[in-house]
């Protein structure tokens, strides 16, 4: 900017504070493009959108207008304040970066879905020793309780955690899960 933009600017924000809504309107139109180029060389690493920084900056602009000193500079105000409007923006984006989901979506694997068939729990069951296949088959299969299952059978509830654990043991050895 030379210094007839900054004459200019002054005189539209002193017209504006007279109560010139058309010089407001221009000097706002004008101050807009003057922070945008601003916020945008300033913003290198994204995560700040630089019409954000526009937006508050004009606010404030609007809402503090009156702190301006006519015998001042104006373009020093606008900057200061829009260097105020951008370290606002950026502590509050913190240090958290925001990537859109359908950017990474792809990265992210289907969950596998294992389902077991009837047949496939009976033919791991053959494989045991029928007092092993049934204690396996009420505790796991069935889903009765330690206590039930030696009820059903008429062991001790020992019987029954020693003969599911060697059998769910013999099941993991013959099936490579040990």
């Amino acid at each position: 900017m030379t210094g007839k933009d900054e004459a200019e600017l002054s005189r539209l924000l002193k017209a504006a504070i007279a109560g010139d809504e058309r010089a407001y309107a221009d000097f706002l139109h004008r101050t807009a493009v003057l922070v945008r180029g601003f916020a945008r060389r300033k913003i290198v690493q994204g995560g700040v959108d630089p019409e954000d920084v526009v937006q508050e900056t004009l606010l404030a602009i609007h809402v503090k207008r009156h702190t301006w000193r006519d015998d001042a500079p104006v373009l020093p105000w606008v900057f200061a304040i829009a260097r105020f409007k951008l370290i606002d923006a950026f502590r509050r984006r913190g240090r958290r970066v925001e990537i859109e989901i359908d950017e990474i979506a792809e990265t992210f694997a289907e969950p596998e879905t294992e389902t077991v068939s009837e047949r496939d729990i009976n033919r791991v069951l053959d494989s045991l020793p029928p007092a092993q296949r049934s204690v396996v088959s009420a505790v796991s299969v069935e889903g009765r309780s330690i206590g039930e299952t030696a009820a059903k059978f008429g062991i001790t509830e020992t019987a029954v955690r020693v003969s599911l654990h060697r059998g769910l043991a013999a099941i993991a050895r013959r099936f490579g899960r040990e």
